[in-house]
């Protein structure tokens, strides 16, 4: 039964158009079908029979809003699934300069899902328990200093049904970054406060007005390579 699983998975993943579509989502955005039919390349016809093969599958979720319907990653899970099939897509060699540009920002701080990923979020990940923000005594918790600077800094930190901080491993550094309610949070928190932008897929881009905040989260941005250098 798993392997005939595990061939259904593969099967739905198979199609370069389903895959593609998959890899636009993990931005951690809802985004309609005819916006994932242009990244795609397909027509809007096809692009639904592909959003109702991967909603049949469990991969993809529609939304509703108002008149207007968007297509979602289902859960966590499923983008963990894709961000590390990827790895394997994105460790073929490179051969333009805009590739190679592409592949350095990614590698310096992108969204993995809903949380940062790459240099940046290990460096947050390894900043916040040198800060005592987060220990590791009882597994990843919060502690009640990175509770205050956290609210300083108008993070919301919501208990829910997800796990607030976990691991995620890191496939360009190989490390752990964090994953789960918390890191999204602290994602969204970032891009509405002007810390970060997002730039082109996935990549994020570090703005100038990151470097005190993340300076509070154990983040050294100029020993990272500088703001909104990459």
């Amino acid at each position: 039964m798993e392997t005939i699983a595990l061939a259904e998975v593969a099967a739905v993943l198979a199609d370069p158009s389903r895959a593609t579509m998959c890899l636009v989502l993990l931005d951690g955005r809802a985004w309609t079908v005819g916006e994932l039919a242009k990244a795609a390349g397909i027509a809007l016809s096809t692009a639904s029979e592909h959003v109702t093969r991967l909603a049949g599958a469990g991969f993809v979720a529609r939304v509703k809003q108002g008149r207007a319907s968007y297509v979602r990653i289902a859960d966590p899970r499923v983008a963990e699934l894709i961000e590390h099939l990827a790895q394997h897509a994105e460790h073929r060699p490179l051969t333009s300069l805009k590739a190679s540009l592409r592949a350095r920002r990614l590698g310096f701080a992108r969204t993995c899902y809903d949380h940062l990923a790459g240099e940046l979020g290990v460096a947050l990940r390894d900043g916040m328990l040198a800060a005592g923000l987060v220990g590791t005594a009882d597994g990843l918790t919060l502690t009640p200093r990175g509770r205050a600077v956290l609210a300083d800094l108008g993070v919301p930190v919501a208990a829910g049904r997800r796990p607030l901080l976990r691991d995620c491993l890191d496939w360009t550094e190989r490390r752990d970054h964090l994953a789960g309610a918390l890191p999204a949070a602290l994602l969204d928190r970032a891009v509405d406060a002007g810390w970060v932008a997002r730039d082109g897929h996935r990549a994020v881009k570090v703005l100038p007005a990151a470097n005190e905040p993340f300076a509070a989260l154990g983040v050294d941005l100029d020993a990272l390579g500088g703001v909104a250098a990459h």
